[in-house]
């Protein structure tokens, strides 16, 4: 393990069709790349907001997360990419991320978006407080989703599960303000806790874009704009420890 992880961002919108969006797997992952991330939701997109996606819900070993784990497998690499989950309120699903190749784990979003006018919780059911962190490239992982971004709480609960790098698949709505709180928010994430932030959000117009890569000081290395991308970056063990050096607010802390 070399202390670095190539990673792409597929800033791609999932529509309505379930096939459809897992044809996409193979054909959005880029050769060369460590960990591809895909968009919240990229199973089957929300549809209309209230809308009942119930119907699309599948277990962790049903037709996308199989697919997800084939092309990781042809690739030698790493996807993580969103899907609608079965729980036992048959109405009510997880939202989850699914994470297959050389490391492997499922996260159930804890936080809902019951806000802005939307009402996630009327039709998905929470996730479990847990904090998931895996090692890729010999750096430390951890794992949320779009709404999670604006509870500080949780990113600092998986840095002191080790993670170095937050990564966060989103679909985060357009509206007044809302690019501006998406980029805020992640270098926040970033600078407040030294780590590298690997964000991922679907495209315009419904949703933001902005798909972002940002290091352990809160420096841009990479962001798209509001159409479909691709983004690679490379994160490097020694820019996080340097930056820590500089900057060494974890271990300043008083509690």
């Amino acid at each position: 393990m070399d202390g670095r992880l190539r990673v792409a961002l597929v800033q791609h919108a999932s529509g309505l069709e379930p096939a459809d969006n897992r044809d996409l797997l193979e054909e959005l992952t880029p050769e060369g790349v460590d960990l591809t991330v895909f968009p919240e939701a990229f199973a089957r997109d929300f549809g209309k907001p209230g809308s009942d996606v119930s119907g699309f819900a599948e277990p962790l070993d049903g037709p996308f997360a199989t697919e997800l784990e084939r092309v990781a497998q042809a690739r030698d690499a790493t996807l993580l990419a969103g899907l609608f989950e079965t729980s036992e309120d048959l109405q009510r699903p997880f939202n989850t991320l699914v994470l297959r190749g050389r490391a492997r784990a499922d996260y159930r979003k804890v936080h809902l978006y019951d806000s802005f006018g939307y009402r996630e919780s009327d039709r998905l059911t929470a996730g479990p407080i847990s904090a998931p962190v895996v090692e890729l490239g010999g750096l430390a992982v951890g794992l949320m989703t779009c709404y999670d971004l604006r509870f500080p709480e949780q990113s600092r609960a998986l840095v002191d599960a080790g993670a170095e790098v937050l990564v966060i698949p989103a679909a985060w709505v357009a509206g007044e303000r809302k690019v501006d709180h998406w980029r805020t928010l992640v270098r926040a994430r970033a600078i407040e806790n030294t780590v590298y932030v690997v964000a991922v959000g679907q495209p315009a117009p419904r949703y933001t874009g902005h798909s972002m890569v940002v290091d352990p000081l809160g420096d841009v290395i990479a962001e798209a704009g509001e159409e479909p991308a691709v983004l690679t970056a490379t994160l490097e063990r020694e820019v996080l420890v340097e930056a820590r050096r500089t900057n060494p607010s974890l271990a300043n802390r008083r509690r």
